[in-house]
């Protein structure tokens, strides 16, 4: 049977900013599609570097960068948001539209992606009543709390059924009681076919899920842990 091709490959992959700061320095590192993978490692390790190369926000210096078959830095511009569609967000500040309700906030990426206003709602629902926010659709940001707030992140996240799932420091912002239900939910749509990859720094959460951890430092991969077969 021929292999099934990873989600993410990075070969050699080096990254420089202006000053001489190295971020990543060489990384090769590969994820197996329906893996769940925590990338962690010390502030200034290349965790959020090495996530924003995945999803094209920046470009490697050096080294080569596929994502779903995909070379990241030898795409056009005008191909980066037909890469994004398929990759979901989570980041550690919400980052929610302060105006929007919670089903708009979600609903929001729907309309970017082209889809008619009834499907928006339809999708924007189901997606909210997947993390347990269905009573919740008209409530602003402000009046959540953190917990919901991201778990509306969440629900903004996996809405279009992404094929990979990328969170910075999802539960940084949340009491550990609050960052076991966010991992719970990760579990289960990692459950539902999608490779997830979550960069923390949390050692408690990480030994609770007992998932492949790779570990960075001084960018550069420590440890590369137990690929899951």
């Amino acid at each position: 049977m021929e292999k099934q091709q990873p989600m993410i490959r990075l070969y050699s992959v080096t990254k420089r900013y202006a000053g001489g700061v190295t971020a990543l320095d060489g990384i090769d590192l590969e994820v197996a599609r329906g893996e769940f993978v925590f990338l962690t490692g010390p502030s200034g390790a290349g965790k959020t570097s090495l996530l924003r190369l995945l999803l094209r926000q920046e470009l490697p210096s050096d080294g080569q960068i596929l994502v779903n078959g995909r070379n990241v830095g030898a795409l056009p511009a005008s191909k980066v948001p037909d890469l994004r569609r398929y990759i979901g967000v989570v980041f550690q500040d919400f980052k929610l539209i302060a105006r929007k309700t919670a089903l708009d906030n979600v609903a929001y990426v729907l309309n970017v992606a082209g889809h008619s206003r009834s499907e928006q709602r339809r999708l924007a629902y189901n997606a909210l009543r997947s993390v347990g926010l269905n009573h919740r659709i008209n409530t602003l940001p402000r009046i959540l709390s953190g917990g919901e707030q991201q778990r509306v992140a969440v629900a903004r996240a996996v809405v279009n059924e992404p094929e990979l799932l990328l969170a910075d420091e999802p539960t940084g912002n949340l009491d550990p009681d609050l960052a076991v239900e966010i991992m719970r939910l990760f579990r289960e749509i990692n459950a539902r076919g999608t490779t997830v990859l979550v960069a923390t720094h949390d050692r408690e959460l990480i030994q609770r899920m007992q998932r492949r951890t790779v570990v960075l430092r001084d960018g550069q991969v420590v440890d590369p842990g137990t690929p899951e077969r």
